[in-house]
């Protein structure tokens, strides 16, 4: 048996109406908008060229830090350089005002690089290499002791540490600072973390959500 024209124009317009009210008259979740991450090697980079020499009130400050030795060699690379996350929002979480003050202070003395000099006062000693011997020293860390015999020079030597410009507060009390251990490309650990001025000195200041994520395993 054949249906009519108008059986079919009936239902047509019955289901045009239940779709109608579907729409209207039921609550939808509404789907989440996709936020398009910030990519800050573009918006804010670090680490360009053209920086100067670094400050004095930096070399104190790693000084205090290296009191104690080490278990290998300390080779710092001759540009600082600091590796925080760039796609997506910072890994520092600042809360107050304070710890504001401190992330700016960090971003603005990173964002262009600068040299390294013979004036820190590590007990243990210490060597800087230029960018060329940074990356044969690097090189010859991946061989393990089987490199060519110019890696006879790095002896010992199990990471080049490459050293961010410490973000200072204003009152000189508090800073941030960046070390970067490198044994390779993809080998080594970084971080970012808070210090504080004790009397003369400086130490670590105790851990805290503010630099957290700021750890990392390469």
């Amino acid at each position: 048996m054949r249906s009519s024209p108008r059986v079919w124009l009936r239902i047509v317009l019955v289901c045009v109406l239940v779709a109608l009210f579907w729409y209207r008259f039921v609550p939808h979740r509404a789907h989440p908008r996709l936020t398009p991450q910030m990519d800050l090697s573009i918006t804010n980079p670090l680490n360009q060229p053209g920086g100067g020499p670094a400050p004095d009130d930096a070399y104190v400050i790693y000084s205090a830090l290296y009191q104690q030795p080490t278990n290998e060699p300390l080779v710092f690379g001759e540009n600082s350089q600091t590796d925080i996350p760039q796609v997506g929002s910072s890994c520092l979480k600042p809360s107050t005002q304070e710890q504001r003050e401190l992330s700016d202070a960090f971003n603005a003395a990173n964002a262009q690089s600068h040299g390294w000099e013979s004036k820190f006062s590590i007990p243990q000693g210490y060597r800087i290499l230029p960018p060329m011997q940074t990356a044969e020293a690097i090189a010859c860390i991946r061989q393990h002791g089987h490199g060519p015999a110019s890696c006879s020079a790095y002896k010992g030597v199990l990471h080049v540490r490459f050293l961010g410009v410490p973000g200072v507060d204003k009152a000189g009390t508090h800073a941030l600072v960046s070390v970067i251990k490198s044994c390779g490309p993809d080998c080594g650990s970084g971080g970012i973390f808070e210090v504080e001025k004790s009397g003369d000195t400086w130490k670590r200041s105790p851990p805290s959500n503010f630099t957290t994520d700021c750890s990392w395993m390469y």
